[in-house]
């Protein structure tokens, strides 16, 4: 079952992949047309302390999962939609436009299976002449991968007390935008990271990225943890004030904002 209208049709988010679980699924994805293009040709972290300073942390500091050797700058959506063509591929059948409702449970507790939402339902919840209810559809397994705060994967944590035991899930907002830039500062393959200001000077924590994808385009983002005691902060009005420190600004002067998105 997939939401959107294709597969990857709700997957907006560049990002840094690394390949060894493709490098198991599919080992000859290069020649498969993969959308695995832009390989990382530099790394560099930083801590801003400040509006105007920063300090580059040196590569021997930052640990290793961090490391982008080897990696992909990537769309995820892309990948998605080409993933998805190499399910069908193999016999997978997927449904798009429909997105999962209902849980179906087996009486011992044990998942059945789901329901799509039902179709032809008016904004009053009247039945219009349209009208089709959701088909059950049973499995002997289902995975659900509905997102961080999914309405069926609260059901499921709550009804099988998936989080007994755990701790706490950790949440964030991230603000993301596409911006083209000037030839000139543009490193096709380059990855930045970064901690600190505006971030700490808030008393919040979290981190942004700057990734140089193709085209003379960069793909820039703030991840702000949804842990801050102070109910003034504006995870967007940090994203403004990450972008005048010196690091992010000398990228992004004389470029032009193409896109922004936010999710959690």
């Amino acid at each position: 079952m997939e939401k959107g209208s294709e597969a990857g049709a709700h997957i907006l988010s560049g990002a840094v992949l690394e390949p060894s679980a493709l490098d198991e699924l599919f080992p000859d994805w290069k020649n498969m047309g993969a959308p695995l293009k832009n390989e990382v040709t530099s790394d560099e972290f930083y801590f801003l302390t400040g509006a105007e300073k920063s300090v580059k942390l040196p590569h021997m500091l930052i640990p290793k999962p961090s490391h982008n050797n080897g990696n992909y700058i990537v769309s995820l959506g892309n990948v998605c939609r080409w993933m998805g063509e190499q399910a069908e591929a193999l016999g997978v059948e997927i449904y798009p436009g429909f997105a999962a409702s209902e849980v179906l449970f087996h009486d011992d507790g044990r998942v059945k299976g789901i329901t799509p939402g039902d179709m032809g339902v008016s904004e009053n919840g009247e039945q219009k002449g349209t009208y089709m209810a959701g088909m059950e559809l049973h499995a002997k397994y289902t995975l659900f991968a509905e997102g961080c705060r999914g309405n069926l994967g609260k059901e499921l944590i709550s009804k099988c007390k998936l989080d007994e035991g755990k701790d706490p899930q950790h949440y964030g907002l991230g603000i993301k935008e596409l911006w083209d830039v000037d030839p000139s500062v543009h490193r096709e393959g380059k990855v930045m990271h970064g901690l600190g200001w505006p971030l700490s000077e808030s008393g919040s924590t979290g981190g942004w990225f700057l990734f140089h994808i193709v085209n003379n385009q960069v793909v820039l983002g703030l991840m702000t943890d949804l842990s801050y005691d102070n109910p003034h902060v504006s995870p967007f009005e940090e994203m403004q004030r990450t972008k005048l420190n010196p690091v992010l600004k000398d990228v992004l002067a004389g470029g032009k904002r193409v896109s922004n998105v936010a999710a959690y």
